[in-house]
């Protein structure tokens, strides 16, 4: 199956059934609350959002390969444990780069908005239906 493919079936999915083997042992992973090298860790870190949040949903809005490179447009979004249950958006892109075998070896995120940004959805109450 086709990279693009199977990463157009873990977005639908996410963040369960991912597939781990289109990524490097020694993958590279980036974002601005992150920065790590290491499958395991990768996997940690998507465990983490699975057992913490609640409702995570991850939206492709678009995603294009020229030639190692994979870029993806997407937003996260959950609701965090807190007990107003605030629903949190992140919208952002990714750049993938594949090695010779098609695999993965970095994937750095960019958001759209700053980390205080995203905090301050956490702190203001609002209507989550």
């Amino acid at each position: 199956m086709d990279i693009l493919e199977i990463l157009r079936q873990d977005y639908q999915k996410f963040p369960l059934d991912q597939t781990y083997s289109i990524y490097a042992e020694d993958v590279y992973f980036r974002d601005p609350m992150n920065q790590f090298r290491g499958i395991k860790r990768y996997q940690q870190t998507i465990d983490f959002i699975r057992k913490w949040f609640t409702q995570p949903q991850l939206d492709l809005h678009e995603i294009s390969r020229k030639g190692d490179l994979i870029e993806t447009r997407w937003t996260l979004s959950w609701n965090t444990p807190l007990p107003w249950k605030p629903r949190i958006s992140i919208s952002g892109w990714s750049e993938l780069k594949l090695n010779s075998d098609d695999l993965i070896v970095s994937h750095i995120d960019y958001w759209n908005c700053s980390r205080l940004d995203v905090l301050k959805q956490h702190l203001f109450l609002r209507n989550t239906q």
